[in-house]
């Protein structure tokens, strides 16, 4: 957060790379409201969820009949953003045409309507986001150097959640009281376990899928404490499929990893015994005889 304090003091245009859901909106909206525009207007748009005919109309706007459909005038997000800031998620997506009126914008720092001859000045910061390889596009062809060199005043790279597991408690906490707040609940805590189960986890996902495993765990707690119980099953047993099994010097009771196996099996099954047994590698009929040895309840 130090290097988005520092940032935010600036009026230089950012660039933040990093894998999907790895955060970058967060980071754009710290930058917009630790800034001294933070009172001013923040508009965001997704570069690449707007069709190519529309996008130039959605980012710049348009006079009344500038084309079919255009029955009045309308204002687009840069003139929206007028001295306040405008977050560009997934810039990388934008087509070579668009990116020479974006690099007019850098330049200039004016915009032409749809329609109209005459420019309109702005005084907008742009932050920009990509989980793309815009260098890469630049040697390839596809992204304008000069562009990227615009964007890319101040360069944030993310790394991915697994890379950083020391921003885990923090995100944690975050989320947990984001959702507590939604719901209307008192704040809820963590167990250490179910906590260190969170922090070890992959994330493949990143940000965003610890941010939907803290809402869903937020939802169906119902103590104040979360604990190892309440995590979702793709966390509780992640280790289960590519665990290496290493025999402890004392040994082990082999009934009672049995027993833990078949009782983990039917959890994943959700007590589906055909399910529980195609995860053990036997038949039902065998599942059933061992449930039934080791007195285990479905």
């Amino acid at each position: 957060m130090d290097i988005v304090n520092r940032v935010a003091k600036s009026k230089a245009t950012v660039l933040i790379t990093g894998e999907s859901g790895t955060g970058k909106e967060l980071i754009a909206n710290a930058i917009h409201y630790n800034s001294d525009r933070k009172n001013k207007p923040y508009v965001k748009i997704n570069c690449g969820a707007i069709p190519e005919n529309l996008l130039e109309s959605e980012l710049f706007g348009h006079e009344k009949g500038a084309f079919t459909g255009a029955v009045s005038k309308r204002y687009g997000k840069f003139e929206r953003a007028n001295h306040g800031t405008i977050f560009l998620d997934e810039v990388g997506e934008l087509s070579l045409p668009m990116q020479v009126k974006l690099l007019r914008v850098l330049q200039e720092q004016e915009i032409e309507r749809v329609g109209e001859s005459e420019v309109v000045k702005i005084d907008v910061r742009i932050v920009a986001a990509t989980n793309r390889d815009l260098k890469k596009m630049v040697e390839e062809g596809s992204f304008r150097e000069d562009l990227y060199y615009r964007l890319n005043v101040i360069p944030i790279e993310l790394p991915s959640l697994k890379e950083r597991k020391e921003d885990i408690p923090l995100l944690v906490s975050y989320f947990i009281e984001k959702y507590c707040n939604q719901m209307g609940r008192n704040p809820i805590k963590i167990d250490k376990e179910a906590l260190n189960m969170l922090i070890n986890y992959e994330w493949k996902g990143n940000i965003r899928e610890l941010e939907n495993v803290i809402e869903r765990i937020v939802i169906l707690c119902q103590s104040d404490t979360i604990f190892k119980k309440d995590l979702p099953k793709e966390i509780l047993f992640v280790d289960m499929d590519d665990s290496e099994f290493v025999l402890p010097e004392k040994g082990i009771n082999l009934e009672e990893v049995e027993k833990s196996f078949i009782k983990q099996a039917l959890v994943l099954s959700e007590g589906n015994q055909t399910k529980a047994a195609k995860l053990l590698g036997i038949t039902r009929h065998t599942l059933l005889y061992r449930m039934d040895k080791y007195d285990i309840k479905n």
